[in-house]
């Protein structure tokens, strides 16, 4: 099958687009939390309500997807997000947060379940875990910019009084400048609208086994074994990603008294450049090891190193939790590969499934809270180790039909 690099390039572009909406979340998470004076467990329904959105959206979307098409439903994406972003540049309160973050995210559960079985049919299954990591790739690069963003809009959106900084001066409260970072939102939503409209997007068809299938394909796939196991372990990564995310900048205000504004946003930050650097590694990697065990020593490594930055100094901290994004780099990408590898029929049921799993992200910041609550934010994060656990024990009992190519089994198809 002829490869179709054009939807591999607006697949990309996607992605950064929906890091840069999704995961400025983390480095929002105190100033929501000074702004509307929450308590942990509060905000930690913020990300609850972006995630949540997953488990509702992706597969009645995935479903519409066959009447609509990619077109249709990446536009639709985008129009949600819009006026998600909208009503928190307009309306600043606790209730108009939830909301928000409620259409932001099921905007974003309605791209995802386009994009990934795209991605894998235009590039090719048998790079498929290749390009998921270099799309995590420029994921994480966009999660790299938009806490700096947000960081410049904390130190100098006060001083400016011309330009696009002095126009958000305006119509932005003093004591809400991040609310600055949802006017961008919807100005993105719109440029990305415009865009696709103005595409011109071929028509993909999609092999019998990858379009979406009604509810009882769905469940049918429910009743296997292993489609358990893999949605199990999106929710696992997905809550831990999300779960340290969401509250390194809390934990080092609490623990390291470092200002959040500054140090915990730069932190971020650095946190999603990581992983952004250890996407580049996993790609080379992924071309010359299998990707379980690529997943296996990754994994390991991120346990050193959360515990390095729960126990450790402030400036140990500072090191430890980006070189947690680092090893985190190639989770996403190689457990949904290894998932959708995994069976031979209804990728596409599958996919929606697998992304259904997203709602992690619910979880994991939401239980860290409630513990935080109760028993202090460290231990809270003391959750991240039974997720990375679950995640570790992918490398030993996935066994997928069709392994990652490398450069040693170019024609070596696994069974």
């Amino acid at each position: 099958m002829k490869r179709n690099y054009y939807i591999v390039a607006l697949i990309m572009l996607t992605f950064f687009v929906i890091s840069f909406l999704t995961n400025v979340v983390g480095a929002l998470n105190p100033d929501f939390i000074s702004g509307f004076n929450l308590s942990l467990t509060l905000a930690g329904i913020l990300p609850f309500a972006f995630f949540i959105a997953y488990g509702l959206v992706s597969i009645p979307t995935g479903m519409l997807l066959e009447k609509y098409k990619e077109k249709k439903i990446m536009i639709a994406g985008f129009v949600v997000a819009f006026f998600g972003s909208l009503l928190l540049a307009v309306v600043h309160n606790y209730l108009s947060a939830i909301i928000s973050l409620f259409l932001i995210g099921s905007g974003m559960a309605m791209l995802q379940v386009v994009i990934n079985p795209l991605l894998r049919t235009s590039g090719g299954e048998e790079h498929y875990a290749f390009n998921s990591v270099l799309a995590q790739l420029i994921f994480g690069g966009a999660s790299f910019v938009s806490p700096l963003v947000l960081g410049y809009f904390a130190q100098h959106l006060k001083d400016q009084t011309t330009g696009v900084m002095g126009l958000f001066s305006k119509i932005v409260p003093p004591d809400f400048y991040w609310i600055s970072m949802y006017w961008i939102f919807a100005v993105i939503s719109l440029l990305m609208i415009v865009v696709i409209r103005a595409s011109r997007f071929p028509v993909v068809l999609l092999k019998a086994d990858e379009e979406v299938g009604p509810l009882k394909t769905h469940l049918m796939l429910f009743k296997k074994r292993v489609v358990v196991l893999f949605f199990i372990a999106m929710i696992c990564y997905v809550g831990t990603e999300q779960g340290i995310g969401n509250w390194i900048s809390k934990f080092l205000e609490t623990y390291h008294h470092y200002n959040p504004k500054i140090v915990g946003d730069r932190t971020v930050a650095n946190f999603w450049g990581f992983m952004t650097i250890g996407g580049i590694v996993g790609l080379f990697l992924l071309k010359i090891m299998d990707s379980r065990k690529v997943l296996i020593g990754f994994t390991v490594a991120a346990l050193l190193c959360l515990s390095a930055a729960l126990f450790g100094s402030g400036r140990v901290a500072l090191i430890a939790f980006p070189a947690v994004g680092f090893f985190a780099s190639v989770m996403y990408p190689i457990i949904f590969s290894l998932a959708l590898n995994s069976i031979d029929e209804h990728h596409g049921s599958f996919a929606g499934i697998m992304v259904t799993g997203i709602i992690g992200g619910a979880v994991g910041p939401l239980v860290i809270g409630g513990l935080g609550d109760a028993l202090g934010l460290r231990t809270g994060m003391f959750f991240l180790y039974l997720t990375l656990g679950y995640i570790l024990s992918i490398g030993f009992w996935a066994k997928p039909l069709i392994t990652n190519q490398t450069v040693f089994n170019k024609k070596e198809k696994s069974s």
